[in-house]
């Protein structure tokens, strides 16, 4: 496998991986996102995407090399992302001021209902953590090693060429 088909393939699987890992804590963990949480699932969602279609062209090819590039970056803004939001679980950072939510409804009424059937989730407070990291700690770090690791393999497997 070249440099440049490792990186294409790591610009796919990452942000899948990474966006299955959130979904499942979701889904399956009960840890429901916080609006920042929700902010990071995005730029993996593109990345996957441009990286699904770099898979059209040859791994060498001028157009597979700037969707994984472009997918790369994605995936660091995802990244950057997750450092502002680790920052606030820390306090380095201020969060939100004001209440957020991701709820829909056609009146004051129907918000309200639907808002107090939601659990409050805060962004400034860890649900989960690992080895004193939290999940935002832990996407910025493999987001943003990931990225420049397939901006390494992408743009030096096309200089071996």
């Amino acid at each position: 496998m070249s440099r440049s088909e490792a990186g294409r393939l790591i610009a796919l699987l990452l942000p899948l991986a990474l966006l299955g890992g959130a979904l499942g804590s979701q889904y399956l963990g009960g840890l429901y996102p916080c609006e920042m949480c929700y902010w990071q699932r995005w730029p993996h969602g593109a990345a996957a995407v441009l990286a699904a279609l770099a898979l059209s062209a040859s791994a060498q090819s001028q157009r597979s090399r700037v969707l994984v590039l472009l997918a790369a970056l994605a995936i660091a803004v995802s990244g950057a992302i997750a450092i502002y939001h680790a920052g606030v679980e820390l306090g380095i950072f201020e969060g939100f001021t004001t209440c957020t939510t991701t709820a829909k409804a056609a009146s004051t009424e129907e918000l309200l209902k639907k808002l107090m059937k939601v659990p409050l989730i805060r962004c400034d407070q860890v649900q989960w953590a690992f080895l004193g990291i939290s999940l935002a700690g832990w996407n910025a770090i493999l987001s943003l090693s990931g990225a420049v690791a397939i901006g390494w393999l992408t743009l030096s497997g096309r200089q071996s060429r």
